[in-house]
């Protein structure tokens, strides 16, 4: 098993919710809790979507492989 790394500019990472399918996010900076988030790929087909570039904060504590959280893919 591979360890998660530690959120950094450049990284990509994908939404592990099934809801969100596919989605697919930048980091673009982060603080000592949140990231600003660049979406790179919306997700699946068939749902309302919001356009790449939009941006949005999450919390760091959600870059962990879980059913909620988010998977590293790798760097831009």
């Amino acid at each position: 098993m591979t360890d998660t790394p530690t959120p950094a500019v450049g990284q990509i990472w994908q939404d592990n919710d099934p809801r969100s399918y596919g989605r697919r996010l930048r980091i673009v900076d982060t603080d000592d809790t949140h990231a600003l988030v660049e979406l790179v790929t919306p997700r699946g087909a068939g749902h309302q979507q919001a356009k790449p570039g939009r941006r949005t904060r999450i919390r760091l504590d959600r870059f962990r492989p879980t059913s909620t959280g988010y998977r590293h893919i790798g760097d831009a």
